[in-house]
């Protein structure tokens, strides 16, 4: 029998291109970081490194990471945080089965959510949209 929490891991590990098992947990990733997220980007690689993906799927962190790079170039061991972000992004998009952000969902994204940065609104909408 298959474990599904390693095969999930296993597939975002894949798709990122990165390996979390080298991360240090030194800091350097969450010093550089322009966000204030809940999961902190080495924590990111820490969790995929233990086979803990499933925490990850929920995390408010996957809406706030600007993806704008900054843990990736301070990064001693070449980790890349983001792209590990960005894999569980990719993951949770197609366990939901919806690729494609329309305008309408926009207002929705926002409503009530002053931090959301408008960097991560805008790459979201030319990421997700047609």
């Amino acid at each position: 029998m298959l474990d599904s929490s390693k095969f999930l891991t296993d597939e975002i590990i894949t798709v990122s291109g990165t390996n979390p098992k080298k991360c240090m947990k030194c800091g350097k990733c969450l010093a550089s970081c322009l966000s204030t997220m809940d999961i902190s980007p080495h924590k990111f690689a820490t969790r995929l490194a233990d086979n803990n993906a499933e925490a990850l799927l929920e995390s408010k962190s996957l809406k706030k990471c600007l993806s704008c790079l900054a843990c990736v170039e301070r990064c001693p061991r070449g980790v890349e945080p983001a792209s590990l972000v960005e894999a569980v992004r990719l993951a949770v998009i197609r366990q939901q089965g919806n690729n494609y952000l329309k305008p309408d969902d926009i207002p929705k994204l926002i409503e009530n959510n002053d931090d959301i940065p408008q960097q991560l609104i805008v790459s979201a909408f030319r990421k997700y949209s047609k």
